[in-house]
């Protein structure tokens, strides 16, 4: 059967292995991520040939060659010459990338990988925090107390709610003027989103969560460095008690 993509054609034979037809390239590179993710390829395992990726996908070699590039960008996959393209261990997965997690899906909370990103704000938001104190501009601390209220306008939307409280953070980063958190903003934005979802979802109430970013504004406002970072640490403990129901709400796979 003759299946267009792209503006290419190519001859797809029904039978076991043509499983899936996704149309579009990006759909077809999620496919493969998708299946990586979920152990169809293993780690360490090398992958169908492309003549076999073809048929398993419905498309043409362009398309799954295009694929292959993106996933190798994004560190899932590794192509050896003459060998083949082997799946690459986790470790080397770009786990930061928007489109990396999305692939990950639900496997996120086996992985770890919100109590990884927990971590992370540990070590650096209570620093952020005091340093925003100190050196925030008033501008600055404006956007965060928008933040703020948007936080407080949406807390029956979990998606504005979430929205809001990356913006909040991600502000807050940028206001320490330390110019490495400055730069870790952007790099982290689509794990903190992730991570901020699933303790907002998780949480039976966000009161407490707007009411701990509200008194940390004002401790910006008061330049009280302290107090931004005693307010930052609450902060992180009440992502740890909701991340840690998120967790328990989605057991790992067996």
């Amino acid at each position: 059967m003759a299946v267009q993509e792209q503006g290419e054609r190519v001859d797809a034979a029904e039978g076991e292995g043509a499983v899936r037809r996704p149309r579009v390239q990006k759909n077809v590179t999620r496919t493969i991520a998708s299946d990586i993710c979920a152990d169809v390829f293993p780690i360490g395992a090398f992958l169908p040939t492309e003549a076999e990726l073809c048929l398993r996908y419905g498309v043409s070699r362009t398309v799954i060659r295009e694929s292959l590039k993106i996933l190798e960008s994004k560190g899932l996959v590794r192509g050896r010459s003459r060998v083949g393209t082997v799946v690459c261990p986790k470790e080397e997965w770009n786990i930061l990338d928007q489109q990396v997690l999305e692939w990950i899906g639900p496997r996120i909370f086996e992985l770890d990988l919100l109590t990884c990103v927990l971590d992370a704000r540990r070590a650096i938001e209570p620093f952020a925090a005091e340093f925003a104190a100190e050196r925030a501009t008033v501008q600055e601390v404006a956007e965060i107390e928008r933040a703020w209220e948007r936080m407080r306008d949406a807390e029956g939307d979990l998606s504005a709610f979430t929205e809001a409280d990356v913006a909040f953070h991600a502000g807050l980063l940028k206001a320490s003027h330390n110019q490495v958190f400055m730069q870790l903003a952007s790099i982290i934005q689509a794990a903190l989103e992730f991570s901020l979802h699933a303790s907002n979802e998780a949480a039976d109430t966000r009161g407490e969560a707007v009411e701990i970013h509200k008194r940390l504004v004002e401790a910006l406002r008061m330049r009280d460095k302290a107090a931004a970072r005693e307010c930052s640490h609450r902060m992180l403990d009440i992502a740890a008690r909701d991340i840690a129901i998120a967790v328990r709400n989605h057991p790992a796979e067996r």
